[in-house]
């Protein structure tokens, strides 16, 4: 199998993402109880959080669950708990994301320690972390890794000069392009191009007029001239006050987030003559030829976006331009420099955009960067020691009741007809679960990376993963592949292959706990397994059909009934506002929003599926706890989470998803079964009549 090289973001993803081998249809056969609820409901070791998988101390029995279910959840662990100093968000995510990086800390010890024949994953290993830690090695590089990709750019005389440098692995260009499965053909992949170039990643941070917006790009114009400096290059606070300009201008036409998550706005092919009449100064067909690109069809993201691109491309003078790939080519690579790069970089993008005091430790940094470039060569030993077969048993029994539960609610949904019916029966027996690791791994062929050499590492690593996209564009899909390591924290949902994907690192507890109450594990893991179920009949995922085609399999007039039911709940996070300037976009996180909605209500049911089957109609009361209360806790207590204003403030206006406390509260107001539980009335502050509790799925 082909090499992947993943960015090195880190092991750890605060929400669960929807983006991701085939396993056969469910059984619906639910007579027999799973070992995964027979060992919970008699645990044979200790559950990992409390006496029956529920952290009781972090609770605060001073709110009434009915007027904030998050403070009720988790309102002693919020004022108890410090944001750690290296950190701009803090939660169960981060916890276990931590938990992971100490067992690939000892992974790429052993790797080090065994050395290997080079080429070999514990050569790459240690080799990666070596020339990541030896930051002496660094300093005395200095700036020489830049200086032949600076004297590319400083030969460029002309916008076509610049457009043909855009067309190469290293250096910056106003779009991007990204090779993955045809929504028309999901069995072979395409070519995709959207929009990009901006420093500061999103449009709102250019265009929003409030004062902490405004801020940010008065910090930015100072990073800028910063880097410019620490580079020894002169006029730097000129070529500042240029970029952001140009990145502004640019930011105008782009595309906001809502839009372009719209998978129909978002799906324009063209040819690729098609595409030099869209954007005629971006000599794309040449860049194309220029980088292996020899394809008859491709896929247009944002079209105005990429035609305004263009347009501002050739009206900007060329010094802008020249100015503008100088300061993304050396600030995007800032870590692989000096310290003073490095620290100059965390200033902006860490300390003032995320409100995070302290970089994080250069180890916990390395154990990151080495878990996701090389995320299979750990993530195989990760496996070994750290997910053991009998949880994968169990996750596809549970998987296997939320699919039952859904095929039951989907077979009784009064809202929708019987041909539109047939068509998402048929989508959800073609559910592909993917649990714990991948059933053939990522190998590294042919990379080369050296202990003394971080910069050139890094420079082989990215031609090495472009040189995997194309051979990825010349060949077949291949299901079995996965582009995450087992090790992260998190969950998916792939429409073009319709599989779900739930990695070994987010199977721990609290998320997953063997020995707990099964209440637990169906409120919490149960709840992510029905959140990304859920993705494929959310918004975009429904437009998917059971091949993973993008098709209308709607009828008219049930299309319309799940549009006035999604316009209900986007209204209802509209109105919630963390910050006061600063609202959740009920448009942006519409599929998140469905999912956790969807997701819940699904393991909801298979829960009350499972006591009637095991507990003969009503689980126990445990330390005073019904079931059905244990069951919503479990879901409120994995989304407790810390947030750095600014950290929040980015999430607000990059979605897709709400903010941890509107996944707890503004999901269980909707949920009948959730006002029972806790004798919730109009008395209590999240109390929402029936007929303006949204039921879709």
């Amino acid at each position: 199998m082909k090499q992947l090289l993943m960015s090195c973001a880190g092991l750890a993803a605060l929400t669960l993402a929807s983006c991701a081998p085939p396993a056969d249809a469910p059984s619906e056969d639910t007579n027999a109880a799973p070992a995964a609820v027979e060992t919970a409901a008699a645990p044979t070791a200790e559950p990992r959080y409390g006496s029956f998988g529920m952290d009781v101390a972090g609770m605060d029995s001073n709110v009434h669950p009915g007027d904030d279910f998050n403070r009720f959840a988790n309102g002693t662990w919020l004022v108890d708990t410090e944001l750690p100093s290296d950190r701009s968000r803090y939660g169960t995510f981060s916890i276990l994301a931590e938990e992971a990086e100490e067992h690939v800390q000892a992974i790429i010890a052993d790797a080090m320690a065994e050395g290997g024949e080079p080429g070999s994953n514990s050569q790459l290993v240690g080799a990666l972390y070596s020339s990541w830690m030896n930051a002496d090695a660094i300093e005395a590089a200095g700036t020489a890794g830049l200086e032949p990709f600076l004297a590319e750019i400083a030969a460029v005389e002309t916008h076509d000069d610049a457009a043909a440098l855009f067309a190469s692995v290293h250096h910056q260009s106003p779009f991007g392009i990204g090779i993955w499965a045809d929504p028309d053909d999901p069995t072979v992949n395409v070519m995709r191009l959207f929009q990009g170039g901006l420093g500061m990643g999103n449009r709102d941070y250019y265009l929003d007029e409030s004062e902490r917006f405004a801020e940010y790009r008065q910090a930015y114009l100072a990073y800028i001239a910063q880097i410019f400096d620490l580079a020894g290059i002169s006029g730097g606070s000129e070529a500042a006050q240029a970029i952001l300009d140009f990145e502004t201008q640019l930011a105008d036409v782009h595309w906001t987030r809502e839009d372009s998550r719209d998978v129909t706005l978002t799906y324009n092919p063209m040819s690729p003559a098609e595409l030099d009449a869209l954007a005629p100064n971006l000599n794309m067909s040449q860049g194309m030829a220029s980088m292996g690109i020899n394809v008859d069809r491709l896929i247009v993201v944002q079209p105005t976006a990429i035609s305004g691109t263009s347009e501002l491309f050739t009206n900007t003078d060329i010094e802008t331009i020249k100015s503008w790939m100088t300061f993304h080519f050396i600030s995007s690579r800032a870590s692989w420099l000096p310290a003073a790069f490095d620290e100059a970089s965390f200033g902006f993008f860490g300390q003032t955009l995320r409100g995070q005091a302290e970089q994080r430790p250069r180890d916990r940094r390395g154990v990151n960067l080495v878990g996701g470039a090389l995320g299979h060569a750990v993530g195989q030993i990760y496996v070994d020691r750290h997910f053991p077969p009998t949880s994968k048993d169990l996750m596809d029994d549970l998987v296997q009741r939320l699919t039952v539960a859904f095929r039951g609610r989907l077979e009784n949904l009064e809202w929708m007809d019987d041909e539109t019916r047939a068509e998402a029966l048929t989508k959800l027996s073609t559910f592909e679960p993917r649990i714990g690791y991948p059933e053939i791994w990522t190998e590294y062929d042919g990379l080369v990376l050296a202990e003394d050499d971080y910069f050139g590492n890094r420079i082989r690593m990215a031609e090495k993963g472009w040189a995997d996209q194309l051979e990825d564009l010349y060949s077949e899909v291949d299901p079995r592949e996965w582009t995450w390591p087992p090790q992260i924290v998190n969950a998916s949902y792939n429409p073009l292959q319709n599989q779900i994907t739930f990695p070994a690192g987010i199977l721990q507890a609290p998320f997953f706990d063997p020995n707990a109450d099964p209440a637990m594990n169906f409120g919490a893991i149960g709840g992510v397994i029905g959140h990304e179920i859920g993705h494929g009949f959310d918004d975009n995922g429904r437009r998917y059909d059971a091949e993973g085609r993008l098709r209308m399999w709607w009828t008219d007039a049930t299309n319309e009934r799940f549009m006035e039911r999604a316009a209900m709940l986007g209204a209802q996070y509209d109105t919630y506002c963390p910050i006061d300037d600063q609202c959740v976009s009920g448009r942006l996180s519409m599929g998140e929003n469905i999912g956790d909605l969807g997701g819940l209500q699904m393991a909801y049911t298979a829960w009350r599926e499972y006591v009637d089957e095991v507990y003969g109609g009503e689980a126990p009361v445990i330390d005073g706890f019904t079931g059905d209360q244990r069951f919503f806790l479990a879901w409120a207590q994995v989304w407790r989470n810390l947030y750095t204003d600014d950290a929040l403030r980015g999430q607000l206006v990059r979605g897709p998803h709400s903010p941890p406390r509107y996944r707890i509260n503004g999901v269980v107001r909707n949920l009948d079964a959730w006002y029972d539980a806790f004798g919730i009335t109009e008395e209590h502050e999240l109390y929402l009549p029936p007929d303006q509790r949204v039921r879709i799925w």
